[in-house]
């Protein structure tokens, strides 16, 4: 990135279905190119010419390609936060064992999805100033973790979220980074470490 701070918010937000949909092919091709050649090969130009729109189009959008990706950054922690809200609404009144499991599996859900993209995503994100939009995502999707695990009496809530949260991320995202591909044997491998931290007493056949 470059010295100066980069914008990274939209110049404006599409209203009509076109204007949506001119958004949607610069996100994807810049997500595209991202993928396929790296963060070096995403240029404004490279993004106007593959999404098939003019560089001023482009621009009417998004000031820079830092505000590029830091929508694509956006519309991942969107999903991951949906995947995780989905599963906390199915387990509302299932076991804490339950719900932990159904947990781990969004969020390695989340991570397969396109992994190349979020791989690259997220290694970008440590790169950009911090985005408001995505910082308050992540701040929800705790507080609602935070506020099941209340209902089931773990102490210190908040903390125990953040750090469950971490702490699948920090096994999930290694593992399938590195080329895992049985999901639910990487899901069992997580299982009782969350259930540890949170001092279940489960036994594993």
């Amino acid at each position: 990135m470059t010295d100066a701070t980069p914008p990274l918010s939209p110049r404006k937000t599409p209203r009509q279905a076109r204007s949506k949909a001119t958004v949607h092919a610069i996100l994807e091709a810049a997500a595209r190119i991202l993928e396929t050649q790296g963060v070096d090969a995403v240029t404004t130009n490279a993004v106007a010419d593959r999404a098939g729109v003019s560089v001023g189009s482009l621009y009417q959008y998004f000031p820079s390609k830092e505000a590029i990706f830091a929508e694509l950054i956006r519309q991942m922690r969107s999903e991951m936060r949906d995947d995780i809200f989905r599963a906390i609404d199915f387990v509302a009144d299932k076991s804490l064992e339950f719900a932990m499991a159904r947990l781990v599996r969004a969020v390695i859900h989340h991570h397969v999805h396109r992994a190349l993209r979020a791989d690259a995503l997220e290694h970008l994100e440590a790169q950009l100033p911090p985005d408001p939009d995505s910082m308050a995502m992540a701040r929800q999707t705790r507080t609602r973790l935070a506020l099941f695990l209340a209902q089931h009496d773990v102490p210190t809530p908040d903390q125990a979220a953040g750090d469950i949260l971490h702490l699948i991320i920090g096994i999930a995202h290694p593992a399938l980074h590195g080329g895992e591909t049985n999901f639910d044997a990487l899901a069992r491998r997580i299982d009782p470490a969350v259930l540890g931290y949170l001092g279940a007493n489960v036994t594993y056949s």
